[in-house]
């Protein structure tokens, strides 16, 4: 078999200005097999079939060579693209903060765009260490910077690296900002005549301290006593990623006890050893974190994710480990920050928002303090931009406690503020679980769940959603379709959005439910969404209500997801 004259070419112009001795022969040797080896051809095909698409979550895939892949060449053209942007804006000479995490070629992704940010006449601030992205989104503004980057892939697999964008505020990119530094980026076309240079502030582990030190001042004006914080025990887990040390740090400066590390975990290994995939939410990644808690008999177990910006959250039950719901998490920390200014006699002023893909108990729970309440398209981008938030959170285990210091999600201090938490019930003789059960009685059970499927042709998610479009079910489970808000056409004061919202009328105890299909926006998988709401003074038999309807609603939303087949 033969490779196209223009393929070569592209891979030709590739190798001419890939700075990576890894890379390049790793492309030469694919270029070579792919003559005969029609699998080789297929891999070099995809490699270079596109550019990597850079959108309001920044840049995210596997390493190796080619535009179809995170590689030294992707990212200059990222850092070149960004810069220009942020030229055009009228920040030349001004900060840019760079962190990066310990996957694979983090360090040199983040050391190449502080050359090429150097090089455009910006003053890049890199970090000498691996950081958490809290710090990074911390340090944006705690610098007064114009920008942030951070290389990190978050919880994705081990072969995958990305590259996160924030502006000035410390927030996520959002539209029209992430269209237009594309454009940027895809002007870029060759990177060898980028200039770069050295003249790179290197910041000191003092933007850590200061992070700890304002982080730690969450629970000092809270109302739980230091004997109550060290009466707390945990077990904790990295996830191999970069969390413990700041983690550690928070807790104690606090006044809680040292938690238990999980040891395997601890420390950043970028081979991500002890799970298939370093997500606290997928299953078994959390078993050796259980059974250490199990042995050491703690009252929490506190996991975030390899970049530290999620946090997972288990605790026992009558009959072992259970981890609670990204949703029961971000409802019980609700609850909690309105329930320390009761206790202080003070009340809470501002607005609780979650993205609209989360559970819909935070909103009664926010408007019954006299709090307002914003409901937000999905990704903490949005979460963060609410007026007046004082708390967010979206149920892929995203939590934001302190915007006052970090707009963003922030696994380290969501874990603080749950702590306090924990340590104020057990003073109380009470359980995390026994305030939810209170929170079903007062507003119902609202039990949620997420069914997925994994595509391997982007186009398949265009068909579903038309299917879903031209062909709206009428009924779901048990339930009658009552309403169907289509995202893509506008709803409300929301952003448009690829996304169908589908409101079931109640039945017998179900007083309501809802069922949300959208594309992801990181991974190549369309996603669904189910929330069943049941009021009943009896939690058990509204239990098994919800979740037969529940299983219900996931078995006829499955067709939905096929494209209707």
């Amino acid at each position: 078999m033969s490779i196209n004259a223009d393929l070569s070419a592209q891979v030709n112009s590739w190798l001419a200005q890939d700075p990576d001795p890894i890379t390049r022969t790793e492309l030469e040797t694919l270029f070579s097999a792919a003559q005969t080896d029609s699998d080789a051809a297929t891999w070099l095909a995809d490699a270079f079939s596109a550019p990597l698409e850079f959108g309001t979550a920044g840049l995210r895939g596997p390493l190796g060579a080619g535009p179809n892949r995170m590689n030294r060449v992707t990212v200059l053209q990222a850092a070149a693209g960004l810069s220009n942007y942020l030229l055009a804006h009228g920040f030349a000479g001004k900060p840019v903060v760079i962190g990066f995490d310990a996957r694979y070629n983090s360090e040199v992704f983040a050391q190449d765009t502080a050359a090429v940010m150097a090089g455009a006449g910006l003053k890049p601030k890199l970090f000498s260490h691996v950081v958490p992205t809290p710090v990074l989104a911390f340090a944006i503004r705690h610098q007064n910077a114009c920008a942030g980057v951070m290389v990190t892939a978050s919880h994705n697999p081990p072969q995958d690296n990305g590259y996160k964008v924030y502006l000035g505020d410390g927030r996520q990119i959002v539209s029209p900002d992430d269209t237009e530094i594309s454009k940027y980026i895809k002007a870029v076309k060759d990177v060898r005549i980028l200039p770069q240079s050295l003249e790179i502030e290197i910041l000191s582990l003092q933007v850590i301290k200061d992070y700890v030190s304002a982080t730690s001042e969450l629970i000092a004006a809270g109302p739980t006593r230091q004997q109550q914080r060290q009466d707390v025990t945990s077990v904790y887990t990295a996830m191999h990623g970069v969390g413990w040390e700041t983690f550690d740090s928070v807790i104690t400066t606090a006044g809680f006890a040292q938690s238990i590390a999980v040891p395997e975990q601890r420390d950043p290994d970028p081979a991500f050893p002890t799970v298939a995939f370093p997500n606290p939410e997928e299953k078994g990644a959390l078993d050796l974190a259980f059974d250490l808690a199990a042995k050491k008999q703690v009252d929490v177990l506190l996991a975030n994710d390899p970049d530290a910006d999620r946090l997972a959250v288990a605790l026992p039950t009558a009959t072992g480990w259970k981890a609670l719901r990204g949703d029961q998490i971000g409802v019980l920390l609700g609850w909690w920050l309105i329930e320390r200014q009761l206790m202080a006699n003070q009340k809470l002023t501002g607005t609780f928002a979650n993205s609209i893909v989360s559970s819909m108990l935070l909103e009664p729970i926010a408007k019954a303090a006299g709090l307002n309440y914003e409901n937000t398209l999905t990704g903490f981008k949005w979460v963060s931009r609410v007026e007046n938030l004082v708390f967010g959170y979206e149920e892929a285990l995203g939590y934001c406690v302190d915007p006052n210091n970090v707009s963003d999600k922030d696994g380290i201090s969501g874990a603080l503020v749950f702590l306090e938490m924990v340590s104020e019930l057990k003073h109380r003789n009470q359980t995390a679980w026994e305030v939810l059960e209170q929170l079903a009685l007062t507003y119902g059970l609202h039990v949620t769940d997420q069914v997925s499927v994994r595509v391997t042709d982007l186009a398949q998610v265009d068909t579903v959603m038309t299917a879903l479009r031209t062909n709206p079910p009428k009924l779901l489970g048990n339930l009658a379709v009552a309403k169907i808000d289509d995202l893509a056409t506008g709803f409300g004061t929301l952003p448009i959005a690829d996304a169908v919202v589908i409101h079931l009328s109640g039945k017998g105890e179900i007083a309501k439910a809802r069922v949300i299909i959208r594309p992801s926006g990181t991974e190549p998988k369309i996603k669904c969404y189910l929330e069943v709401v049941v009021n009943s003074d009896d939690l058990a038999i509204a239990q098994l209500s919800a979740d037969n309807e529940l299983q219900a609603l996931a078995r006829d939303a499955a067709p939905l997801l096929e494209g209707g087949k």
